[in-house]
């Protein structure tokens, strides 16, 4: 993420003022259905809100709404100022809710997901409850709240379809070994990956057949999902970069597994579930789907296909939307 940490607070500085904001009053329900102990906010709305309205918040774009977890995620410094400059969810809902009909009935805590889904549209991407002259349509709809002087009309008016997500998916790439030669002697490998219409990517290594990433990629689940494509490119200066080997992952084991059991944050460490190593995945062995401190997690090993040589190992985290 942008941002940097350069003022005399710090990163720790600028996360307490962070959690300072949260721990009002104001702050410790949910800004759309007042579902007690928000985990997670909009960073450019300024609002905190709960698990379930954020999946919906995260269908909106991030253009409209760009979500992060207070505890699990890292924000920049621009981030935080922006919530701090907002000031919270009263703030905030008077400017978004300031001509919310009367007698309108917000969602609550247990709305059906198509009624949080309808305010929250409503409510941040079409503006419907702001005051007229603060209304505008562009990349930055929070800009309503913060200043009305920018009320021209942006010509990128996009419809972005209403998708339920059920869940985010926090793949860890780690490393890569014997990896094909695409230079004269060596590769300089990223990995990318792709579920659904959302790409995420790794740095590039330069000059590495065996490469360590250890680094975190966020994807968001749809409802309806296909397999985690990974590829893994080699980076290149003059031409396209050529394909290293890529792999599908089954992310049905772990998402079934998880919904079978419920909070994992009740259970003990164990194991819930097993991708099987077979003829028609490019496992290297079985992928054992565990609880461990609270959070279902799931290391991965592959045989990358359609090239010479080379395997991958991830770690993905999985957090559903819904519990």
């Amino acid at each position: 993420m942008s941002g940097g940490h350069g003022d005399a607070g710090g990163p720790s500085g600028k996360m307490a003022k962070l959690k300072e904001l949260l721990d009002r009053s104001e702050n410790r329900l949910c800004a759309d259905c007042s579902a007690p102990d928000p985990k997670w906010a909009s960073a450019n709305i300024g609002v905190f809100i709960c698990v379930k309205c954020s999946g919906v918040h995260r269908s909106l774009g991030t253009h409209i709404s760009k979500v992060l977890s207070v505890t699990l995620d890292k924000w920049s410094d621009d981030e935080i100022d922006s919530m701090v400059e907002v000031g919270g969810n009263s703030q905030a809902n008077a400017i978004y809710e300031a001509f919310l009909p009367e007698g309108y009935s917000k969602p609550h805590p247990d709305s059906a997901q198509e009624e949080r889904q309808k305010f929250i549209k409503s409510k941040y991407k079409l503006q419907e409850f702001l005051e007229p002259s603060l209304r505008i349509v562009s990349n930055h709809p929070s800009d309503a709240g913060k200043q009305a002087s920018n009320s021209h009309s942006g010509s990128s008016k996009s419809e972005i379809g209403m998708v339920e997500y059920i869940g985010i998916l926090n793949v860890k790439v780690i490393g890569g070994t014997k990896l094909a030669i695409r230079d004269m002697s060596s590769s300089d490998p990223y990995v990318v990956l792709t579920l659904g219409q959302q790409k995420a990517q790794t740095s590039v290594i330069k000059g590495n057949l065996n490469p360590v990433w250890n680094e975190e990629l966020k994807l968001s689940v749809p409802q309806k999902y296909g397999p985690l494509k990974l590829q893994v490119l080699d980076h290149d200066m003059v031409s396209k970069d050529d394909l290293m080997g890529e792999a599908e992952i089954d992310l049905q084991p772990m998402i079934n597994a998880a919904a079978s059991f419920g909070d994992p944050e009740l259970l003990g460490d164990i194991q819930i579930g097993r991708w099987l190593k077979s003829g028609d995945n490019a496992l290297t062995a079985d992928s054992a789907v565990m609880v461990t401190g609270g959070k279902v997690k799931q290391e991965v090993s592959l045989k990358l296909q359609h090239t010479e040589s080379g395997e991958v190992t991830v770690e993905m985290e999985w957090m559903a939307l819904n519990m």
